[in-house]
């Protein structure tokens, strides 16, 4: 991780979190999140600052290049973003990606148990004829909360950053490819 600010979400993320839980009516979905830059106000601000896994955020600069594959999975949501440091720079604007994809396609007996209170798996293992491999990215079923992002929407990310890549940490979940190893805590930030 380099030295950047991050986007910190207020209360307004609680609606978020209880759309995705609630079963995700397209209807009742949130139309904006807000937020406000946090660290050091000298340092730039990140063009992925998603420090939450269910509500990743992106540049306007970035979203608005990738615009057409993003909406295969979801919406492009305003972020209000409010300056706590009135001499901040502002670092322009930025969108929620609100994804609305939701895939049942782990396979639960060889993955590991969900938690209780989100879904959230330690070890995933998919059904590779059921991961939506067209989509960036995808929610689970059972863990409604978490954005899955598929690895060329990773790359395609990481191309689109530019000199900025450092602001993605990506972590492996699941490959078929038995020579990559999964990260042993995907979510643990």
């Amino acid at each position: 991780m380099t030295a950047v600010r991050n986007l910190q979400y207020d209360r307004s993320l609680v609606g978020l979190i209880r759309w995705q839980i609630n079963g995700s009516v397209p209807a009742d979905a949130p139309t904006s999140i807000s937020g406000e830059w946090v660290g050091d106000p000298r340092e730039r601000a990140s063009e992925f600052p998603s420090g939450t896994p269910g509500a990743p955020a992106l540049s306007r600069r970035v979203a608005d290049q990738w615009r057409d594959e993003l909406l295969r999975a979801g919406r492009l949501l305003p972020v209000d973003i409010v300056s706590a440091d009135p001499k901040a720079s502002d670092p322009g604007e930025y969108v929620l990606y609100l994804v609305e994809s939701v895939v049942d396609c782990v396979d639960l007996r060889r993955s590991s148990k969900p938690k209780k209170t989100t879904g959230e798996f330690k070890q995933a293992v998919f059904l590779p004829d059921a991961v939506p491999s067209d989509l960036p990215a995808f929610r689970l079923p059972q863990f409604p909360g978490g954005v899955h992002w598929n690895g060329w929407a990773v790359d395609r990310l990481t191309e689109l950053l530019g000199d900025r890549a450092s602001d993605v940490e990506a972590r492996l979940v699941w490959s078929e490819d038995p020579a990559l190893t999964p990260h042993p805590n995907p979510w643990g930030f």
